[in-house]
């Protein structure tokens, strides 16, 4: 509850569930999830930002090489109108600390480009690791859901063998052909088995929670909206 709650953005004390009776049903899981479900998770909204943040850095640091640059004319009168700028007494421009800083750099503004280029490569790295996490977890949930689907079967067939055995046993046991300690061993048997099919359905249960989580969400047919 407190998990939930804070999910929910909840104070803890302020949230609680209802108790239910333990259900052994499975959520029906399709065979084949489209990849752009994967768009919900967080992490991969986060990495696939930070590529675009990254790559608007390379043309912010590229821009810098075109400075916005104060013109006045170098023979005591200013450049007034477009028209002066042409003029005899515009003809020789002095650019200022400012604008010689920027232009002679000495390498710093291409050194800026290049950092910037290859904070996006990195960028574009990590957010295909974090997609291939995203997919590996996928692709575990499904197959976890496959293998225990498997085993819940045999165990359900073992459990019904067993709660047979014990039946027969108890009918042997009211006919006087056989003793109480066959029936208790048949019991304890067919406790076990039950217990063992109903591990197994958790195990499937367990199974979807972690498909759903691995996917950002439910698995029905509406993908992220635009611009999400």
């Amino acid at each position: 509850e407190h998990a939930l709650a804070m999910l929910l953005g909840h104070p803890p004390a302020d949230f609680s569930l209802v108790g239910q009776a333990w259900a052994a049903r499975i959520p029906p899981v399709p065979a084949i999830l489209p990849s752009e479900l994967l768009q919900r998770r967080p992490d991969v909204a986060a990495a696939e930002r930070d590529v675009m943040a990254t790559n608007a850095a390379i043309g912010v640091q590229r821009a810098a090489w075109f400075p916005s640059l104060g013109v006045t004319g170098s023979k005591g009168r200013s450049a007034q109108t477009l028209g002066d700028l042409g003029s005899e007494g515009s003809a020789v421009w002095s650019l200022g600390v400012t604008g010689l800083i920027t232009l002679l750099d000495w390498g710093g503004r291409s050194a800026r480009v290049d950092q910037a280029r290859a904070a996006y490569r990195q960028a574009v790295a990590n957010y295909r690791q974090v997609v291939l996490g995203a997919l590996q977890q996928t692709e575990d949930g499904l197959a976890d859901l496959s293998s225990y689907a498997g085993q819940a079967g045999e165990l359900e067939a073992a459990s019904a063998a067993a709660d047979k055995v014990e039946q027969m046993m108890l009918n042997q046991y009211l006919a006087g052909v056989a003793d109480y300690t066959a029936v208790v061993t048949a019991q304890n048997t067919a406790l076990a088995a039950r217990r063992a099919a109903i591990a197994a359905t958790v195990q499937q249960q367990q199974a979807v929670v972690a498909l759903t989580q691995a996917i950002g969400g439910g698995w029905d047919d509406r993908l992220p909206p635009a611009g999400r």
